[in-house]
Formats: C-alpha cells, structure tokens, sequence
C-alpha cells in the first residue's frame, strides 16, 4: 500500500533531500527511521515531491512510501517522531488515494525566500533562514522585474542544465513583499524547477532592487537561454519550501502520466 508523508525539516544540517553514501540527507535519515520503527530488515525507497538542495529547508514537502502489509499511520506517525532527529519532523500519515504519486501528481511547488536589507530588521535568532543584503532594495521594481518572468519559457539561463533534460518551466507566480521593518519575501511557484532555479531566479532581483541593474535585465538574461555569469546563485538557507499543490483525487493519476511524458526522469529541485 502507498502512504503519502508530510515533513519539515530544517536543512542547515543536511547535503540536501537525496540519499548520498557517507553523508546525511534527508532522504536517508527518513527511509532509516521508517525501516526502525516498522522494523524492516531494510530500509525502503522514500520519494519527494522536491528534491531540496543542500542548505534547504522544507516546511511542506510531501512524500510517499510503498509499504507491503498492515501499517497504523497513527503509529507510524508517532513511531517517526520518536526516532527522527529533532530537524525532521513528520506531519501527517495517510493513506494515498489511487494514483498518487508524491513527484508526477504534484500540480506546482511554491517556495519562499526571506531577506532582510535593513540592520534595524536584522535578527540573529533567524539567521539560518534568512539572507541579510548589504543595501536597501525597492520592492517596486523587483516586482516590476519578476513579473516579466511569468510564463513558459526555456529557463536555461537560471538553471544548471543536465544533460538531456528539459528547462522549460512555467513560472505561475513570482512576487515580492515586506513582511516587517527589513524584511523582504520572494514567493516563487512552477509547476517544477530545475536545479538551483529558485536562487538564480532570486539572485537576478538584487541587483534589480538595489539600482545596479534595469528592471529588464533579468527578461533579457532569460531570452539569452544561457547562464550570466552576473545572476549570482543565492544561499540555500534563505529558501524554503513551503507547499506542494497537489489535484483532486480523481485527477491524480493522469496528471503523474502527464509529467512523465513531458519531463521524464528530471528532477524537481530549488
């Protein structure tokens, strides 16, 4: 039977969502967790709605697991977190409906990246999730300049391109607001990223708000469809995702077929 997962998890402590030999991920502290508290000889294939880069957070990634035999999500979901670490923590189990798959059946995944560009909004107990900027920026114009990206488009030029995958995306939302005194966020939602897409994005906006470069600029690096050495890639610790969007039940099956015969195996990454 498939269960469906919901996690947080802070990732300062983590290289990233996918197991990795030697190294601790999310997805390899999850799949041991399960393995002790179901009591499996070993573990099984967890898989992620967005394979989260080193240093990312998540505050809403959903998973899912097939698991052979009776489970009691109440257990289970109390079983995990009593053995998970204290940056992980499991939401909610249930049991997924026909055709459910954690990846495919996702209809857009929305991030939020956090920065503060003012010293008097600076705080130190949030220092891990939010990316402090040397100077002020204008919300107005990075606005101006994100809205301009909406749309399908061959994302190239803000992705680090595998081979023989797909970087067209559609970027459904892409907008800016002062939470507080210093306090900027960037929601970013598409139907999937690529890798690193997310930061490069962000990174294309700070020179924008803070004068350096035209409110255009960031469309004319996207038309070019190859990397500009002027987008920084920001940090991981100021993203996080925060949810993962999901059709209704009687549209989950068809909507996996249709991601896979347009992305393949790509994977859906900040």
């Amino acid at each position: 039977m498939r269960w469906r997962i919901d996690l947080r998890y802070d990732g300062t402590g983590f290289h990233g969502w996918a197991r990795q030999e030697g190294l601790r991920t999310v997805q390899g502290t999850l799949e041991e967790s399960i393995r002790v508290v179901l009591r499996l000889p070993d573990p099984l294939t967890v898989t992620c709605a967005g394979r989260t880069d080193t240093g990312v957070h998540a505050r809403g990634q959903v998973t899912h697991v097939d698991v052979e035999g009776a489970v009691d999500p109440l257990r289970l979901l109390r079983g995990l977190n009593g053995v998970l670490p204290e940056d992980v923590a499991v939401t909610a189990v249930t049991a997924a409906p026909e055709g459910f798959d954690a990846r495919f059946s996702a209809l857009a995944r929305r991030y939020v990246y956090r920065l503060c560009d003012d010293p008097a909004g600076w705080d130190p107990l949030t220092r891990g999730h939010v990316l402090r900027v040397g100077r002020p920026l204008d919300v107005d114009r990075m606005n101006a300049a994100a809205a301009g990206l909406l749309g399908e488009h061959d994302f190239a030029a803000y992705c680090k391109k595998r081979e023989g995958a797909s970087t067209v995306r559609a970027l459904l939302d892409f907008s800016w607001q002062r939470t507080g005194v210093g306090q900027l966020e960037g929601t970013v939602i598409a139907d999937a990223f690529c890798h690193s897409m997310v930061r490069a994005l962000v990174g294309s906006m700070i020179p924008v708000g803070d004068g350096r470069r035209d409110v255009e600029w960031p469309g004319v690096v996207l038309a070019g469809k190859v990397r500009d050495s002027a987008v920084s890639v920001l940090p991981a610790h100021g993203l996080t995702l925060e949810e993962v969007r999901y059709p209704a039940d009687d549209e989950l099956a068809a909507r996996a077929l249709q991601a896979r015969q347009v992305r393949g195996e790509v994977h859906q990454r900040g």
